[in-house]
Protein backbone atom coordinates (compact mmCIF):
# COMPACT_ATOMS: atom_id res chain seq x y z
CA UNK A 1 0.00 0.00 0.00
CA UNK A 2 1.33 3.45 -0.82
CA UNK A 3 3.01 4.73 2.44
CA UNK A 4 2.48 8.08 1.58
CA UNK A 5 -1.34 7.34 1.71
CA UNK A 6 -0.86 5.05 5.14
CA UNK A 7 1.10 8.47 6.67
CA UNK A 8 -1.68 10.76 6.08
CA UNK A 9 -4.71 8.79 6.99
CA UNK A 10 -2.91 7.78 10.36
CA UNK A 11 -2.37 11.87 10.91
CA UNK A 12 -6.17 12.43 9.84
CA UNK A 13 -7.50 9.45 12.35
CA UNK A 14 -5.09 11.21 14.72
CA UNK A 15 -6.57 14.84 14.40
CA UNK A 16 -10.05 12.62 14.26
CA UNK A 17 -9.34 11.07 18.38
CA UNK A 18 -8.73 15.16 18.84
CA UNK A 19 -11.78 16.25 17.82
CA UNK A 20 -13.45 12.89 19.53
CA UNK A 21 -11.79 14.27 22.95
CA UNK A 22 -12.84 17.70 23.06
CA UNK A 23 -16.29 17.14 21.98
CA UNK A 24 -16.60 15.09 25.26
CA UNK A 25 -14.50 16.32 27.81
CA UNK A 26 -14.51 20.37 26.66
CA UNK A 27 -17.45 21.49 24.54
CA UNK A 28 -20.38 21.88 26.84
CA UNK A 29 -22.06 24.99 25.71
CA UNK A 30 -21.86 27.72 22.66
CA UNK A 31 -19.37 29.25 24.33
CA UNK A 32 -17.34 26.47 24.59
CA UNK A 33 -17.90 25.64 21.15
CA UNK A 34 -17.04 29.05 19.44
CA UNK A 35 -14.34 30.79 21.86
CA UNK A 36 -13.33 27.52 23.83
CA UNK A 37 -14.30 29.03 26.71
CA UNK A 38 -12.04 31.86 26.23
CA UNK A 39 -9.45 30.01 28.23
CA UNK A 40 -6.67 28.99 25.59
CA UNK A 41 -3.04 29.66 26.76
CA UNK A 42 -0.53 32.01 24.86
CA UNK A 43 1.50 28.81 23.23
CA UNK A 44 -2.40 27.98 21.75
CA UNK A 45 -3.23 30.67 20.78
CA UNK A 46 -0.28 31.56 18.87
CA UNK A 47 -0.44 28.25 16.74
CA UNK A 48 -3.69 28.51 16.36
CA UNK A 49 -3.64 31.95 14.40
CA UNK A 50 -0.42 30.73 12.02
CA UNK A 51 -2.10 27.49 11.24
CA UNK A 52 -5.30 29.21 9.82
CA UNK A 53 -3.25 31.81 8.22
CA UNK A 54 -1.41 29.04 6.70
CA UNK A 55 -3.51 26.64 5.19
CA UNK A 56 -4.19 25.85 1.41
CA UNK A 57 -3.94 29.26 0.86
CA UNK A 58 -0.01 28.99 1.17
CA UNK A 59 0.54 25.19 0.30
CA UNK A 60 -1.33 25.53 -2.39
CA UNK A 61 -2.31 28.78 -3.76
CA UNK A 62 0.68 30.73 -2.43
CA UNK A 63 3.13 27.81 -3.90
CA UNK A 64 1.44 28.18 -6.86
CA UNK A 65 1.97 31.90 -7.51
CA UNK A 66 5.27 31.52 -6.63
CA UNK A 67 5.54 28.76 -9.58
CA UNK A 68 4.24 30.69 -11.95
CA UNK A 69 5.89 34.47 -11.38
CA UNK A 70 8.94 33.13 -9.19
CA UNK A 71 10.42 34.03 -5.51
CA UNK A 72 11.11 38.05 -5.73
CA UNK A 73 7.08 38.57 -7.19
CA UNK A 74 5.83 36.15 -4.42
CA UNK A 75 7.44 37.81 -1.50
CA UNK A 76 5.90 40.99 -2.67
CA UNK A 77 2.83 39.12 -2.61
CA UNK A 78 2.83 36.78 0.22
CA UNK A 79 4.32 39.37 2.32
CA UNK A 80 0.67 41.06 2.44
CA UNK A 81 -0.09 38.71 5.66
CA UNK A 82 2.66 39.99 7.50
CA UNK A 83 2.22 43.50 7.12
CA UNK A 84 -1.27 42.45 8.26
CA UNK A 85 0.49 40.91 11.85
CA UNK A 86 2.14 43.76 12.43
CA UNK A 87 -0.62 46.34 12.77
CA UNK A 88 -3.01 43.32 14.27
CA UNK A 89 -0.83 43.67 17.43
CA UNK A 90 -2.13 47.18 17.92
CA UNK A 91 -5.46 46.61 18.18
CA UNK A 92 -5.70 42.58 19.67
CA UNK A 93 -6.03 43.30 23.39
CA UNK A 94 -8.99 45.97 22.69
CA UNK A 95 -10.96 43.19 20.67
CA UNK A 96 -10.21 40.77 23.71
CA UNK A 97 -11.38 43.36 25.75
CA UNK A 98 -15.24 43.41 24.54
CA UNK A 99 -15.11 39.84 24.05
CA UNK A 100 -17.01 39.37 21.23
CA UNK A 101 -18.14 35.93 18.89
CA UNK A 102 -18.38 37.39 15.44
CA UNK A 103 -17.01 40.57 13.46
CA UNK A 104 -20.74 41.78 12.74
CA UNK A 105 -21.19 41.61 16.67
CA UNK A 106 -18.21 44.03 17.03
CA UNK A 107 -19.82 46.11 13.97
CA UNK A 108 -23.27 45.78 15.68
CA UNK A 109 -22.48 47.49 18.94
CA UNK A 110 -21.49 50.75 17.10
CA UNK A 111 -23.98 50.68 14.40
CA UNK A 112 -26.82 48.82 14.90
CA UNK A 113 -28.17 45.19 13.00
CA UNK A 114 -27.96 46.35 9.60
CA UNK A 115 -24.40 46.58 9.78
CA UNK A 116 -24.53 43.53 11.27
CA UNK A 117 -27.07 41.43 9.07
CA UNK A 118 -24.97 43.00 5.83
CA UNK A 119 -21.71 41.86 7.24
CA UNK A 120 -23.29 38.22 8.27
CA UNK A 121 -24.28 37.47 4.97
CA UNK A 122 -20.63 39.09 2.83
CA UNK A 123 -18.74 36.58 6.03
CA UNK A 124 -20.80 33.66 5.01
CA UNK A 125 -19.88 33.84 1.22
CA UNK A 126 -16.04 34.76 1.67
CA UNK A 127 -15.94 31.85 3.97
CA UNK A 128 -17.41 29.26 2.16
CA UNK A 129 -14.92 29.72 -0.30
CA UNK A 130 -12.65 29.75 1.24
CA UNK A 131 -13.37 26.45 2.84
CA UNK A 132 -14.02 25.61 -0.72
CA UNK A 133 -10.03 25.88 -2.15
CA UNK A 134 -9.20 23.85 1.46
CA UNK A 135 -11.04 20.81 -0.14
CA UNK A 136 -9.40 21.28 -3.17
CA UNK A 137 -6.11 21.06 -1.81
CA UNK A 138 -6.46 18.54 0.42
CA UNK A 139 -7.92 16.64 -2.99
CA UNK A 140 -4.62 17.16 -4.59
CA UNK A 141 -2.72 15.35 -1.70
CA UNK A 142 -4.96 11.93 -2.09
CA UNK A 143 -4.32 12.43 -5.98
CA UNK A 144 -0.87 12.55 -6.16
CA UNK A 145 -0.59 10.15 -3.05
CA UNK A 146 -3.36 7.84 -4.73
CA UNK A 147 -4.66 8.67 -7.60
CA UNK A 148 -8.17 9.02 -6.43
CA UNK A 149 -9.72 11.74 -8.81
CA UNK A 150 -9.82 15.40 -7.52
CA UNK A 151 -13.52 15.43 -7.25
CA UNK A 152 -13.37 12.46 -4.66
CA UNK A 153 -10.62 13.83 -3.14
CA UNK A 154 -12.65 16.75 -2.46
CA UNK A 155 -15.90 14.93 -1.09
CA UNK A 156 -13.42 12.81 1.47
CA UNK A 157 -11.64 15.88 2.70
CA UNK A 158 -15.15 17.75 2.90
CA UNK A 159 -16.39 15.09 5.17
CA UNK A 160 -13.56 14.66 7.31
CA UNK A 161 -13.47 18.60 8.06
CA UNK A 162 -17.28 18.84 8.91
CA UNK A 163 -16.74 15.69 11.19
CA UNK A 164 -13.52 17.76 12.96
CA UNK A 165 -15.43 21.00 12.98
CA UNK A 166 -18.96 19.50 14.50
CA UNK A 167 -17.44 17.14 17.25
CA UNK A 168 -15.10 19.55 19.00
CA UNK A 169 -15.50 23.28 17.99
CA UNK A 170 -12.62 25.93 18.65
CA UNK A 171 -11.51 23.52 21.28
CA UNK A 172 -10.37 20.62 18.58
CA UNK A 173 -9.52 23.30 16.10
CA UNK A 174 -6.92 25.46 18.34
CA UNK A 175 -5.03 22.23 19.63
CA UNK A 176 -4.55 20.27 16.62
CA UNK A 177 -3.78 23.81 15.00
CA UNK A 178 -1.15 24.30 17.69
CA UNK A 179 0.37 20.85 16.43
CA UNK A 180 -0.26 21.32 12.77
CA UNK A 181 2.02 24.49 13.46
CA UNK A 182 4.74 23.06 14.89
CA UNK A 183 4.91 19.86 12.08
CA UNK A 184 5.12 22.56 9.33
CA UNK A 185 8.00 24.47 10.37
CA UNK A 186 9.45 21.04 11.64
CA UNK A 187 9.15 19.58 8.07
CA UNK A 188 9.80 22.98 6.05
CA UNK A 189 12.89 23.48 7.82
CA UNK A 190 14.52 19.81 7.40
CA UNK A 191 13.05 19.93 3.36
CA UNK A 192 15.03 22.95 2.48
CA UNK A 193 18.56 21.63 2.85
CA UNK A 194 17.20 18.60 1.07
CA UNK A 195 15.78 20.45 -2.12
CA UNK A 196 18.55 22.78 -2.85
CA UNK A 197 21.02 19.92 -2.94
CA UNK A 198 18.72 18.63 -5.55
CA UNK A 199 19.18 21.64 -7.91
CA UNK A 200 22.79 21.88 -7.08
CA UNK A 201 22.43 24.39 -4.12
CA UNK A 202 21.36 28.41 -4.42
CA UNK A 203 24.21 28.90 -7.38
CA UNK A 204 22.45 25.87 -9.49
CA UNK A 205 19.04 27.18 -8.60
CA UNK A 206 19.78 30.49 -9.44
CA UNK A 207 20.97 28.92 -12.96
CA UNK A 208 18.66 27.07 -13.94
CA UNK A 209 15.53 29.35 -13.25
CA UNK A 210 13.78 30.66 -16.11
CA UNK A 211 14.78 34.64 -16.63
CA UNK A 212 10.84 35.31 -15.98
CA UNK A 213 11.16 33.94 -12.73
CA UNK A 214 14.54 35.67 -11.51
CA UNK A 215 12.75 39.28 -12.01
CA UNK A 216 11.43 40.84 -9.44
CA UNK A 217 8.00 40.86 -10.99
CA UNK A 218 7.67 37.58 -12.59
CA UNK A 219 6.29 39.47 -15.72
CA UNK A 220 3.46 41.02 -13.74
CA UNK A 221 2.90 44.81 -14.45
CA UNK A 222 2.65 46.54 -10.61
CA UNK A 223 -1.03 46.50 -10.36
CA UNK A 224 -1.79 43.10 -11.11
CA UNK A 225 1.22 42.62 -8.21
CA UNK A 226 -0.94 45.06 -6.17
CA UNK A 227 -4.02 43.06 -6.69
CA UNK A 228 -2.21 39.97 -5.23
CA UNK A 229 -1.08 41.43 -1.77
CA UNK A 230 -3.82 43.30 -0.88
CA UNK A 231 -6.22 40.60 -0.72
CA UNK A 232 -4.23 38.46 1.69
CA UNK A 233 -3.37 41.89 3.61
CA UNK A 234 -6.99 42.59 4.20
CA UNK A 235 -7.67 39.51 4.88
CA UNK A 236 -5.51 38.91 8.02
CA UNK A 237 -6.22 42.57 9.39
CA UNK A 238 -9.67 42.03 8.99
CA UNK A 239 -10.58 38.08 9.41
CA UNK A 240 -12.85 36.90 11.91
CA UNK A 241 -10.80 33.74 12.44
CA UNK A 242 -8.15 36.29 14.15
CA UNK A 243 -10.88 38.08 15.86
CA UNK A 244 -12.37 34.78 17.60
CA UNK A 245 -8.78 33.74 18.25
CA UNK A 246 -7.96 37.09 19.93
CA UNK A 247 -11.56 36.45 22.07
CA UNK A 248 -10.62 32.77 22.90
CA UNK A 249 -7.29 33.78 24.58
CA UNK A 250 -7.51 33.95 28.25
CA UNK A 251 -6.91 37.47 28.79
CA UNK A 252 -6.13 40.57 26.53
CA UNK A 253 -2.39 40.52 27.45
CA UNK A 254 -1.99 36.58 26.10
CA UNK A 255 -4.19 37.86 22.65
CA UNK A 256 -1.68 41.09 22.31
CA UNK A 257 1.31 38.73 22.76
CA UNK A 258 -0.04 35.83 20.62
CA UNK A 259 0.35 37.89 17.33
CA UNK A 260 4.04 38.48 18.20
CA UNK A 261 4.52 34.57 17.74
CA UNK A 262 2.21 35.11 14.61
CA UNK A 263 4.35 37.67 13.07
CA UNK A 264 7.41 35.66 13.14
CA UNK A 265 6.18 32.25 12.35
CA UNK A 266 4.32 33.34 9.47
CA UNK A 267 7.88 35.01 8.13
CA UNK A 268 9.68 31.77 8.79
CA UNK A 269 7.00 29.48 6.75
CA UNK A 270 6.90 31.96 3.83
CA UNK A 271 10.22 32.11 3.91
CA UNK A 272 10.55 28.52 3.72
CA UNK A 273 7.87 28.04 1.16
CA UNK A 274 9.30 30.21 -1.36
CA UNK A 275 12.24 28.48 -1.37
CA UNK A 276 10.80 25.00 -1.34
CA UNK A 277 8.35 26.23 -4.37
CA UNK A 278 10.98 28.08 -6.13
CA UNK A 279 13.23 24.55 -6.40
CA UNK A 280 10.19 22.94 -7.90
CA UNK A 281 10.05 25.42 -11.02
CA UNK A 282 13.82 23.92 -11.67
CA UNK A 283 12.78 20.06 -10.63
CA UNK A 284 9.37 19.67 -11.92
CA UNK A 285 8.68 22.02 -14.77
CA UNK A 286 5.69 20.38 -16.31
CA UNK A 287 3.63 20.07 -13.01
CA UNK A 288 0.42 21.84 -12.15
CA UNK A 289 1.48 25.16 -10.09
CA UNK A 290 -1.19 24.15 -7.49
CA UNK A 291 1.33 20.92 -6.51
CA UNK A 292 4.28 22.38 -6.23
CA UNK A 293 4.97 22.17 -2.93
CA UNK A 294 3.10 18.29 -2.39
CA UNK A 295 4.56 17.42 -5.88
CA UNK A 296 8.35 18.01 -4.00
CA UNK A 297 7.17 16.28 -0.63
CA UNK A 298 6.46 13.48 -3.21
CA UNK A 299 9.85 13.03 -5.33
CA UNK A 300 11.96 15.42 -4.68
CA UNK A 301 13.74 14.90 -1.12
CA UNK A 302 13.70 11.54 1.03
CA UNK A 303 11.14 9.53 2.16
CA UNK A 304 10.62 10.59 5.70
CA UNK A 305 11.11 14.46 5.27
CA UNK A 306 8.12 14.04 2.41
CA UNK A 307 5.99 12.50 4.57
CA UNK A 308 6.73 14.62 7.43
CA UNK A 309 6.09 18.01 4.73
CA UNK A 310 2.75 16.00 3.63
CA UNK A 311 1.57 15.12 7.06
CA UNK A 312 1.75 18.81 7.52
CA UNK A 313 0.31 20.26 4.72
CA UNK A 314 -2.82 18.08 5.03
CA UNK A 315 -2.65 19.31 8.85
CA UNK A 316 -2.86 23.15 7.92
CA UNK A 317 -5.09 22.36 5.23
CA UNK A 318 -7.59 20.39 7.16
CA UNK A 319 -7.48 22.81 10.28
CA UNK A 320 -7.80 26.36 8.46
CA UNK A 321 -11.30 24.67 6.63
CA UNK A 322 -12.74 23.95 9.68
CA UNK A 323 -11.68 27.36 11.22
CA UNK A 324 -13.75 28.88 8.62
CA UNK A 325 -16.57 26.99 8.42
CA UNK A 326 -16.81 27.05 12.62
CA UNK A 327 -16.22 30.78 12.04
CA UNK A 328 -19.06 31.16 9.23
CA UNK A 329 -21.67 29.00 11.05
CA UNK A 330 -21.06 31.55 14.42
CA UNK A 331 -22.25 34.21 11.61
CA UNK A 332 -25.44 32.27 11.35
CA UNK A 333 -26.56 30.86 14.53
CA UNK A 334 -25.54 34.15 16.38
CA UNK A 335 -26.02 36.97 13.93
CA UNK A 336 -28.93 35.86 12.23
CA UNK A 337 -30.84 33.08 14.12
CA UNK A 338 -29.90 34.35 17.91
CA UNK A 339 -30.42 38.12 17.15
CA UNK A 340 -33.66 38.10 15.20
CA UNK A 341 -35.05 35.79 17.43
CA UNK A 342 -37.74 37.06 20.37
CA UNK A 343 -37.01 34.43 22.73
CA UNK A 344 -33.87 33.31 24.59
CA UNK A 345 -32.67 30.01 22.87
CA UNK A 346 -31.15 27.12 25.27
CA UNK A 347 -27.34 26.84 25.15
CA UNK A 348 -28.26 23.19 24.06
CA UNK A 349 -30.04 24.24 21.10
CA UNK A 350 -27.47 26.69 20.24
CA UNK A 351 -24.48 24.25 19.96
CA UNK A 352 -27.26 21.84 17.94
CA UNK A 353 -27.40 24.77 15.56
CA UNK A 354 -24.22 25.40 15.29
CA UNK A 355 -23.26 21.76 14.31
CA UNK A 356 -26.04 21.74 11.82
CA UNK A 357 -25.51 24.66 10.07
CA UNK A 358 -21.24 23.65 10.15
CA UNK A 359 -22.99 20.39 7.94
CA UNK A 360 -25.00 22.48 5.87
CA UNK A 361 -21.85 25.04 5.09
CA UNK A 362 -19.08 22.29 4.43
CA UNK A 363 -21.76 21.16 1.40
CA UNK A 364 -22.01 24.47 0.16
CA UNK A 365 -18.16 24.97 -0.16
CA UNK A 366 -17.82 21.67 -1.94
CA UNK A 367 -20.23 22.66 -4.49
CA UNK A 368 -18.62 26.28 -4.67
CA UNK A 369 -15.03 24.89 -5.51
CA UNK A 370 -16.56 22.71 -8.51
CA UNK A 371 -17.05 26.40 -10.35
CA UNK A 372 -13.21 27.61 -9.68
CA UNK A 373 -10.40 26.74 -11.86
CA UNK A 374 -7.44 26.90 -9.36
CA UNK A 375 -7.36 27.13 -5.57
CA UNK A 376 -5.58 30.62 -6.49
CA UNK A 377 -8.36 31.90 -8.23
CA UNK A 378 -11.04 30.97 -5.69
CA UNK A 379 -8.43 32.43 -2.91
CA UNK A 380 -8.34 35.65 -4.52
CA UNK A 381 -11.95 36.00 -5.11
CA UNK A 382 -12.62 35.49 -1.36
CA UNK A 383 -9.70 37.13 0.36
CA UNK A 384 -11.00 40.60 -1.77
CA UNK A 385 -14.94 39.18 -0.97
CA UNK A 386 -14.04 39.92 2.84
CA UNK A 387 -11.24 42.52 2.76
CA UNK A 388 -12.83 45.09 0.29
CA UNK A 389 -16.16 44.53 2.05
CA UNK A 390 -15.63 44.18 5.66
CA UNK A 391 -11.88 45.50 6.25
CA UNK A 392 -12.39 49.08 6.05
CA UNK A 393 -15.49 48.61 8.16
CA UNK A 394 -13.87 46.59 10.60
CA UNK A 395 -10.94 49.21 11.49
CA UNK A 396 -13.11 52.05 11.47
CA UNK A 397 -15.12 50.63 13.74
CA UNK A 398 -12.09 50.18 16.12
CA UNK A 399 -10.09 53.53 15.07
CA UNK A 400 -12.28 56.29 13.63
CA UNK A 401 -14.57 57.99 15.97
CA UNK A 402 -16.23 59.91 12.60
CA UNK A 403 -17.55 56.78 11.00
CA UNK A 404 -21.03 56.74 10.67
CA UNK A 405 -23.74 53.94 10.43
CA UNK A 406 -24.66 55.36 6.70
CA UNK A 407 -21.05 55.23 5.87
CA UNK A 408 -20.14 51.50 7.10
CA UNK A 409 -23.24 50.36 5.82
CA UNK A 410 -22.82 51.50 2.27
CA UNK A 411 -18.93 50.71 1.78
CA UNK A 412 -19.34 47.34 3.08
CA UNK A 413 -22.43 46.67 0.18
CA UNK A 414 -20.34 48.60 -2.54
CA UNK A 415 -17.58 46.71 -1.66
CA UNK A 416 -19.02 43.15 -1.71
CA UNK A 417 -21.36 44.42 -4.93
CA UNK A 418 -18.19 45.53 -7.16
CA UNK A 419 -15.95 42.31 -6.02
CA UNK A 420 -19.42 40.48 -8.25
CA UNK A 421 -19.08 42.85 -10.75
CA UNK A 422 -15.27 43.07 -11.08
CA UNK A 423 -15.26 39.30 -11.17
CA UNK A 424 -18.20 37.68 -12.53
CA UNK A 425 -19.75 40.27 -14.22
CA UNK A 426 -16.76 41.89 -16.26
CA UNK A 427 -14.45 38.78 -16.32
CA UNK A 428 -11.50 40.45 -14.78
CA UNK A 429 -10.97 43.20 -17.19
CA UNK A 430 -7.07 43.41 -18.05
CA UNK A 431 -6.67 40.34 -15.59
CA UNK A 432 -6.41 42.40 -13.04
CA UNK A 433 -7.71 41.03 -9.23
CA UNK A 434 -11.03 42.89 -8.29
CA UNK A 435 -9.37 44.21 -4.98
CA UNK A 436 -8.21 46.83 -7.39
CA UNK A 437 -11.60 47.86 -8.41
CA UNK A 438 -13.95 47.03 -5.03
CA UNK A 439 -11.48 48.53 -2.18
CA UNK A 440 -11.10 52.14 -3.24
CA UNK A 441 -14.64 51.66 -4.14
CA UNK A 442 -15.27 50.67 -0.54
CA UNK A 443 -12.84 53.16 1.20
CA UNK A 444 -13.87 56.25 -0.43
CA UNK A 445 -17.47 54.98 0.01
CA UNK A 446 -16.72 54.62 4.05
CA UNK A 447 -14.65 58.21 4.26
CA UNK A 448 -17.24 60.28 1.95
CA UNK A 449 -20.72 59.10 3.19
CA UNK A 450 -19.66 59.36 6.52
CA UNK A 451 -18.39 62.94 6.38
CA UNK A 452 -21.35 64.00 4.76
CA UNK A 453 -23.62 61.75 7.51
CA UNK A 454 -22.07 63.22 10.45
CA UNK A 455 -24.75 65.51 11.91
CA UNK A 456 -27.51 62.64 11.41
CA UNK A 457 -25.95 59.39 13.35
CA UNK A 458 -26.13 61.06 16.43
CA UNK A 459 -25.91 57.32 18.01
CA UNK A 460 -22.02 56.64 16.65
CA UNK A 461 -21.12 59.07 19.43
CA UNK A 462 -22.60 57.40 22.06
CA UNK A 463 -22.18 53.66 21.21
CA UNK A 464 -18.29 53.97 20.50
CA UNK A 465 -17.19 51.85 22.49
CA UNK A 466 -13.42 51.45 20.61
CA UNK A 467 -12.43 54.13 18.54
CA UNK A 468 -9.80 56.57 19.82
Amino acid sequence: MNIYLIAVVIYLVFMAMVGLYFAKKSVKNSDDFMVAGRSLPLFIVMGTLLATFVGSGTVVGGASFIYQYGPFAAIFNLSGGIVGAVILYFIAGKIRKVEIYTVPELLARRFGNGALYISSVIIIFAFVGIAAYQFTGGAYVLQLTTGIPLEIGAIIMCALVIFLTVSGGLFSVAYTDALSAILIILGFIIGVPFALNAVNGFDGLALSLPETAKSWNGGLSFPQLLGYFLPLFLLVLGDQNMYQRFSSAKDPSVARRSTIGFLVGSIFVISLTILLATTSIVLFPEIKPDTAILSLAIEGVPLVVGLLILCAAVAFIITTATSYLLSASGNIVRDLIESSSKNKISESKLLWYNRVTVFVLGILAYVLGQFFPSVLAIQMYSYTMYGASLTPAILATVLWKRATKAGVVSSMIVGGSATMIWEIGLDRPLDWNSVLFALPLSVLTLIIISLVTQNKDLSTDSKNHFAG
